[in-house]
């Protein structure tokens, strides 16, 4: 039987200590919007193949937990003192197993994880672990840039195309907005070939998403702006805001011209907070696929 929508927490899952506060400050204003509950999740790996595979998980979570106690320790010290939170060490043969049961076992709404960009090509978008959870969770996914965090957040960037993950965009725009009484800037590109029709769409979808997002106090702003090349445009306004918030997009002029550029002109040249979503209920399509196009280089 499902839970009612404000029992279901907002997770978040932390590797490392030194990432818990960024980490566990976003999932806190996300769970703040709705009166929400914060689970924190770090998870033991015992491969198969391990002598610990002898143990049952009780035993390796008391005697042998590595540095879960630790993890957890720090993200509950620095966790939002307004929002309830939880905590839990798992025993998984994986990261993605552990993180994916947690999911299921809490049926949480939201998943809060960490991505630390990597140099070079490889066929990883955000690392393997993160890319896996990308295809698997049915809940809504943040992935947070690890290491870039904003000194105080009074401006965040919400670039708009249209597609279904403008709604969990919007929520985490919105949630950040509210604690730091920031403003969200919508921006839509319209090409100057091809008129601004679509562009207007875009922000009046994104513009109905806040509204719906569950705090009208919110400052908003939205405009649209042609250029020849889309992603100039982003990367110039890009350096006006503190955070950047991203949501996949269906394909379009917007999609085309993001594909290589957005990992070097904006996600590798800037030093803001960068944020990327998924809606839970797009899980079941080509989500990675669209991920891949949006980050990699072709």
């Amino acid at each position: 039987m499902s839970q009612p929508p404000a029992n279901r927490p907002v997770l978040v899952a932390v590797g490392d200590p030194a990432h818990a506060e960024q980490l566990v400050r976003t999932a806190g204003d996300l769970a703040r919007l709705e009166d929400g509950v914060v689970r924190i999740v770090s998870i033991t790996v015992k491969p198969q193949s391990s002598p610990f595979s002898l143990y049952t998980d009780e035993t390796i979570i008391e005697e042998y937990p590595g540095n879960s106690r630790q993890i957890l320790e720090r993200a509950i010290e620095v966790a939002p003192d307004d929002v309830t939170v939880e905590s839990e060490v798992l025993v998984a043969r994986s990261v993605v197993d552990g993180i994916t049961t947690a999911v299921g076992e809490s049926e949480a709404r939201a998943l809060v994880v960490g991505w630390r960009e990597r140099r070079g090509r490889t066929n990883a978008v955000l690392g393997t672990t993160v890319d896996q959870l990308v295809e698997r969770v049915p809940c809504d996914l943040y992935v947070e840039r690890i290491g870039h965090e904003a000194d105080g957040v009074d401006s965040i960037l919400l670039p708009v195309a249209g597609g279904p993950h403008v709604g969990p965009a919007a929520r985490v725009a919105t949630a950040i907005a509210a604690t730091n009484d920031a403003t969200i800037s919508v921006l839509s590109v319209a090409p100057v070939d091809r008129g601004s029709e679509s562009a207007r769409e875009y922000v009046a979808e994104a513009e109905l998403a806040l509204e719906n997002a569950g705090d009208s106090t919110v400052r908003t702003e939205s405009r649209i702006e042609e250029g020849s090349e889309t992603t100039d445009v982003i990367v110039e306004r890009a350096h006006e805001h503190d955070v950047l918030v991203f949501g996949t997009t269906r394909q379009s002029a917007l999609h085309r011209r993001l594909v290589g550029s957005i990992p070097r002109a904006v996600v590798r040249q800037t030093e803001q907070t960068v944020i990327l979503c998924r809606a839970g209920d797009a899980v079941e399509g080509p989500v990675l696929r669209q991920l891949r196009q949006f980050l990699m280089p072709s």
